[in-house]
């Protein structure tokens, strides 16, 4: 839709949202907090959407007692049962969808139709979880005993910390919440600070089945961390709550893992990514180049899918480049609720510092301009967050190319062979998402084999980013080695127990062992 169509005044109200708005709830309550009242500004044109009143201390440890006494009755809850409440909060998401899909890009900058994306996102995830209400399966093993019985089944967890990001304010959070309820537990939801009007919109959203259906204060909660994270401190160093599962920058998993790690608890990591694609001298040059341009531009290249890297065979390099830049030339920037608006703005002013350091410190280590970076400025610019998408051609040894930037910058690196492009794409820390673009078969295979790539997530003939739900999502090494949505990932939030049944007049021991008496 035409930006015209789009009043934001009119989505906060549709969305339950005031000028004022608190940041804790236990479901369908809001509870008024001493904490301080944060102004939430758009990267989009600078202006307050509105004031978030933050999470004190007091409230969060209220919150996990009322936690402890929702999951007492919501774990004896049929697991089919508590689907069917995530299926009606798909319901109600697919009521909000424009509304909620268009704050997502107002208040985190991401173009309108990644904004109704990561809404439908979270409509995907329901319908993924309600099935899986009726498939948390467990194992039957044959016992070495006679008139033995050997099973494993799964229980929840308990309390569920969720640690979400900017980039995907509500999706992620999704992902994580859905499965977890369904699994039996409760969660708490700690949004990033960058982004809370959208998860507050969600927590009213989600409230409305909440109250229909009587489900227990504490079953899936919010809370809106200050500044100096206090509310997050203290959950990670609270062996109440049984897994965190958290999303972000690889320093900040380190943190987590480390306080977590203290208190012997079980922590699930999505962290940063390194992201290239590969393309050969067998590829679709078109389909390569559409992959190309939206994996390092999409969402102004903050996500952690987002490629980083492109590596191309030598035989096409400069061919590729030359349309590279092409494209580039045709990519709008702007309002990213505009539609005709491939790019919108970073999420701060933060951000756009970093991207700048970034781009000096390819040039001090040697990078070669391709399409030089720098600030948009002007009328249609005015939040000072709008950035030029930049190209470099770098070697993949510089110290800024091992690390992530979240930001549109995209290196190109030249290769010879396939094994030489497998090795410069594994030679990063992170292992998140990776992507190889060829018509050969062989080359597909090798790249898909245990010495290709050494991702999480390993693509043919399509991009780095845009993840189905359908699968595991999540990566290896500095990625941080945990797997939310789909696939066998609710195992994730559940324990394992294993039961062994004697229906005999004996008790015979395993490995043979005699204790008589």
């Amino acid at each position: 839709m035409p930006r015209s169509e789009i009043n934001i005044s009119s989505i906060i109200v549709n969305l339950g949202l005031s000028d004022v708005n608190y940041g804790s709830s236990t479901g369908i309550n809001w509870i008024k907090s001493s904490g301080q009242s944060r102004e939430i500004y758009s990267p989009v044109d600078g202006k307050v959407i509105a004031s978030v009143i933050e999470t004190d201390e007091k409230i969060y440890k209220d919150t996990i007692s009322i936690c402890q006494k929702a999951f007492k009755k919501w774990r004896k809850f049929p697991a089919p049962k508590r689907g069917e409440i995530v299926r009606q909060i798909g319901n109600e998401l697919r009521k909000n969808k424009k509304d909620l899909g268009a704050l997502v890009s107002y208040e985190m900058g991401k173009s309108l139709q990644e904004g109704l994306g990561e809404a439908q996102e979270m409509i995907d995830i329901c319908d993924f979880a309600v099935g899986l209400s009726r498939q948390l399966y467990g194992l039957t093993m044959h016992s070495e005993r006679p008139s033995h019985r050997m099973y494993e089944q799964w229980h929840p967890l308990g309390i569920i910390g969720i640690i979400s990001s900017f980039n995907f304010p509500v999706a992620v959070w999704s992902w994580n919440a859905m499965i977890s309820l369904v699994c039996g537990n409760v969660c708490i939801w700690k949004p990033s600070k960058k982004t809370p009007l959208s998860a507050i919109a969600t927590q009213k959203i989600i409230s409305n089945v909440f109250k229909r259906n009587n489900v227990e204060e504490g079953v899936c909660c919010l809370l809106v961390d200050c500044l100096e994270r206090k509310v997050g401190t203290e959950m990670l160093n609270d062996k109440r709550v049984s897994l965190i599962s958290a999303t972000g920058s690889t320093a900040m998993g380190q943190y987590v893992a480390q306080i977590v790690g203290r208190r012997l608890g079980k922590t699930l990591l999505e962290l940063g990514g390194n992201n290239a694609i590969i393309i050969s001298n067998k590829a679709d040059i078109n389909i390569a180049l559409r992959a190309s341009v939206f994996g390092a531009i999409g969402t102004a290249g903050q996500r952690c899918t987002s490629t980083r890297r492109l590596i191309i065979h030598k035989n096409i390099f400069e061919v590729f480049k030359k349309s590279l830049v092409d494209a580039y030339k045709q990519i709008k920037i702007g309002d990213p609720l505009n539609k005709e608006n491939h790019m919108g703005p970073l999420i701060d002013i933060g951000a756009v510092k970093i991207y700048l350091d970034a781009i000096e410190k390819i040039k001090e280590q040697g990078g070669k301009e391709v399409i030089g970076g720098g600030i948009l400025t002007g009328d249609k610019y005015e939040s000072g967050c709008y950035v030029k998408p930049a190209i470099y051609e770098v070697s993949n040894e510089l110290d800024i190319v091992q690390d992530e930037t979240f930001a549109p910058i995209l290196y190109l690196i030249k290769y010879s062979n396939l094994d030489e492009a497998i090795k410069i794409q594994n030679d990063v820390p992170q292992g998140l998402s990776s992507s190889i673009m060829t018509n050969d078969l062989s080359e597909s295979e090798q790249f898909l084999s245990s010495y290709g790539s050494d991702c999480g997530i390993a693509n043919v003939n399509i991009g780095t980013s845009g993840a189905e739900i359908g699968g595991a999502f999540g990566g290896e090494k500095d990625t941080g080695g945990g797997r939310e949505s789909g696939s066998d990932s609710w195992k994730s939030y559940m324990r394992r127990q294993t039961n062994t049944i004697n229906y005999s007049d004996d008790l015979p021991l395993a490995q043979g062992i005699k204790f008589d008496f």
